[in-house]
């Protein structure tokens, strides 16, 4: 596993912990402070820190579902509950911008009496909160995607403390309570498009598409104009999670080419040009039954037996005999396995 999957190298399970719990105290205040006040511009902002405590929830349950190794109903491990969270997480957030909207319009024609007072204390208690969560998640926010999540997610509340120390405020000093309601629906509507973009990625994770960033096509024109490449089918590039991105595919070697030597250098070109090094490449000398589903590219192919490769990040091969292929086997008779 790559060190951008090492929770706990700049942010401890500790840090995270503190984080979760100071953030997860403050939600119940603010959500007490909220009906207390009358302000639903709190309760909007408390529904922004509920994702807070999802977010830094899913970083400390990472840490630790991710130590689990894999098994034999879970060839995978535990990795995907991270996206499984998100999803949730985001479903969750829609259902709180909708009933937070529906809120803003019944009080815009019967707006209520707003505690502005009160409604200060509270959301300036919540800015102090969400410096200290930043704070313990500053050390961890590089090495982990996971924490630098969380801390974006509170750094966003922070701005919504912002807005509901300013609109206390205003009230405050001129008696306008709409301003409250108005500070609402700016949360809300603020809060809705990360919201859709939180669930699309987790959608798109989920359905195994290609990862953001990398390029199909790219990856597609490196692999089929490679020398010793005379075509290749069957290309499939996902992420298990976020940052765990890999590779599959076959591929037709044209002669002279060797098949060991030209899977060390597939492997080592898609390493240096596309970071991608969990790959799994099967060398073939004639293009398989699934060449003809959609998924070829590349020119003729020819006859033979064929080669797999199963980058994980070794660079020796072993050469198996048939007796030891197995099921994995395609080739016949003089086929070999490089790890």
């Amino acid at each position: 596993m790559s060190d951008t999957h090492n929770h706990g190298a700049g942010a401890s399970e500790s840090q995270l912990k503190k984080a979760l719990a100071l953030t997860a105290t403050f939600l119940v205040v603010e959500v007490i402070g909220g009906l207390w006040s009358g302000s639903l511009a709190l309760l909007s902002d408390a529904a922004h820190m509920l994702t807070d405590v999802v977010a830094l929830a899913i970083a400390l349950l990472a840490v630790r579902i991710g130590r689990r190794p894999a098994d034999d109903q879970r060839t995978f491990g535990y990795a995907r509950f991270e996206i499984l969270a998100a999803a949730f997480n985001a479903l969750l957030l829609f259902a709180v911008a909708g009933y937070v909207l529906y809120e803003a319009w019944r009080r815009f024609s019967e707006p209520p009496e707003v505690q502005s007072v009160a409604m200060l204390v509270v959301a300036t208690a919540g800015l102090v909160t969400n410096l200290i969560s930043m704070r313990l998640l500053s050390g961890g926010k590089e090495s982990s995607l996971n924490v630098k999540g969380a801390y974006l997610e509170v750094w966003a509340d922070l701005l919504g403390s912002v807005g509901v120390i300013a609109g206390a405020i205003v009230i405050w000093l001129t008696g306008w309570v709409w301003v409250d309601t108005l500070v609402a629906v700016a949360i809300g509507l603020w809060v809705l498009p990360r919201t859709w973009v939180l669930l699309g990625e987790s959608v798109h994770v989920l359905l195994e598409g290609v990862p953001r960033g990398v390029s199909l096509p790219d990856v597609r024109s490196a692999l089929a104009g490679h020398p010793g490449v005379a075509s290749v089918h069957e290309l499939h590039v996902w992420s298990l999670t976020s940052g765990q991105i890999s590779l599959t595919a076959h591929i037709v070697n044209a002669p002279p080419a060797h098949p060991q030597e030209l899977l060390v250098q597939l492997r080592a070109m898609l390493a240096e040009r596309f970071a991608l090094h969990h790959t799994t490449l099967q060398v073939e000398a004639q293009a398989c039954e699934l060449a003809g589903e959609g998924h070829s590219f590349g020119g003729a192919t020819l006859h033979g037996g064929d080669e797999h490769d199963h980058d994980h990040g070794h660079a020796h091969a072993i050469e198996a005999t048939p007796a030891q292929q197995g099921p994995h086997a395609h080739g016949g008779p003089g086929g070999a396995h490089a790890h």
